[in-house]
C-alpha cells in the first residue's frame, strides 16, 4: 500500500545527501543489532554520526562506502548515542536494509533530488 502523498515542497524539504562511511564502530547497547557510523557528506554539511541497523553488512563492506542518508533530521538519542542522520536502504523480503548505492560518480555532499 503506496505511502501517503506528499507535496513537491514537502518532498523538496528532505534533504538526502551522498555520505562516505569514515568509521564502523560495534553498538552492543542498541535493542536490535546495529552498527554505530561516522559519516562524511562533504564541506558543506560535515561529518555525521548514524546508529544503522544494517548489520547484514560486515564492518569491511562498509568502512569507504558511499551511502544515501537523510541530513536534516533532528538528532535522536538511540540508548546511549545520538544519532544525526537517517542512512536510507530498501527493506528486502527477509526484512534486512539493502543500502541504496550511488554511482561511482557521486561524492560525499552531494544531493540527492
Amino acid at each position: 500500500m503506496p505511502a501517503k502523498e506528499l507535496t513537491w515542497d514537502e518532498f523538496e524539504a528532505v534533504d538526502m545527501r551522498v555520505g562516505r562511511v569514515l568509521e564502523v564502530s560495534d553498538f552492543p547497547e542498541a535493542c536490535r543489532p546495529a552498527w554505530k557510523l561516522r559519516i562524511d557528506f562533504g564541506s558543506e554539511v560535515g561529518e555525521r554520526r548514524s546508529s544503522a541497523q544494517i548489520k547484514n553488512y560486515e564492518r569491511s563492506e562498509l568502512e569507504g562506502r558511499l551511502l544515501v542518508a537523510v541530513v536534516n533530521f533532528p538528532p535522536k538519542q538511540i540508548g546511549p548515542f545520538m544519532s544525526e542522520c537517517l542512512v536510507l536502504g530498501a527493506i528486502n523480503q527477509d526484512g534486512a536494509v539493502i543500502l541504496l548505492d550511488p554511482d561511482p560518480g557521486a561524492e560525499p555532499g552531494d544531493r540527492i533530488a
